[in-house]
């Protein structure tokens, strides 16, 4: 949804900038707020990513420490 917000508004911005008007300006801040908003959209997915992609790992580990022996040391 909101990739066709975005798309939507560039398009209004080309619109803008194709008029020769004064108001140039106003599509180049239409512009950099799509922009902007895309790269800290995927930045935070990233940074969501990671975080539990270390948190997977902790838990993986975690397994690991448990032991599960039985009396005479094997596992089961």
């Amino acid at each position: 949804m909101f990739y066709l917000i975005s798309f939507v508004v560039l398009l209004v911005a080309t619109v803008i900038t194709t008029r020769n008007d004064s108001r140039l300006w106003i599509s180049l801040t239409l512009i950099i707020i799509v922009v902007g908003i895309n790269f800290y959209m995927l930045f935070s997915e990233l940074k969501r990513y990671q975080a539990r992609k270390a948190f997977i790992r902790r838990m993986s580990k975690f397994d690991d420490t448990r032991a599960d022996t039985d009396s005479s040391g094997h596992r089961w």
